[in-house]
């Protein structure tokens, strides 16, 4: 099993860098991001490797950390999903935005992945949202109310504030943070229009 190839680019393909290892050339797939990210033919380059073994192939896919090459894996996971959808997700986020759309709820930024539609965005969001949070790059306590909101079990004012941070066109991600520092400040008796005026505070 190959977990790791440092070589030289020999050339690339619509979505494949050709990696040539001590005379031998490697034919790795990679997000389209990471492919961008790769220096030029003759250069140096470093690969994390995941191999995929069928009985007719042999496919390595390549990605600049480990964490990207993980979620590669986790999103597998999930029914409907297969190399191409998930290299399609890593294409237009890295790993820690990735867990962090999915720890929020945001179906609406994985659907911008090619060949990503709302139903598979659900299932995504919905089947990872336990694992997700462990590599979010945001707090608990936004995740939580994003969360709870999703889950229609967030307070009133809670919900109503988020609601209303989204109405006036913030991302679903930056209200849920606001109205978590809102309620750090205000505590969890709070009314709906303190939240969202001390959120706005906190987007100002």
């Amino acid at each position: 099993m190959i977990g790791k190839l440092k070589g030289v680019v020999d050339s690339y393909g619509d979505d494949f860098v050709l990696l040539d290892v001590h005379g031998v050339c490697y034919q790795v797939h990679c997000p389209s991001r990471v492919l961008q990210q790769l220096p030029r033919v003759g250069e140096a380059a470093v690969l994390a490797i995941e191999t995929m073994v069928r009985e007719d192939m042999i496919k390595l896919f390549g990605f600049s950390e480990d964490s990207e090459r993980e979620w590669f894996r986790i999103l597998m996971t999930v029914q409907g999903v297969g190399a191409k959808v998930a290299l399609g997700i890593l294409g237009i986020m890295k790993a820690s935005e990735v867990a962090n759309a999915i720890a929020l709820g945001d179906k609406t930024a994985i659907t911008r992945a090619p060949g990503v539609g709302k139903r598979v965005a659900e299932r995504i969001v919905t089947e990872l949202k336990d694992k997700a949070p462990a590599f979010a790059s945001v707090e608990d306590d936004t995740i939580a109310v994003s969360q709870s909101v999703a889950e229609n079990v967030a307070s009133r004012p809670v919900a109503d504030a988020v609601s209303a941070l989204s109405n006036l066109g913030y991302q679903p991600a930056q209200a849920s943070a606001a109205v978590a520092a809102a309620v750090k400040t205000a505590g969890e008796d709070a009314s709906a229009e303190i939240l969202i005026r001390l959120g706005l505070k906190e987007l100002a």
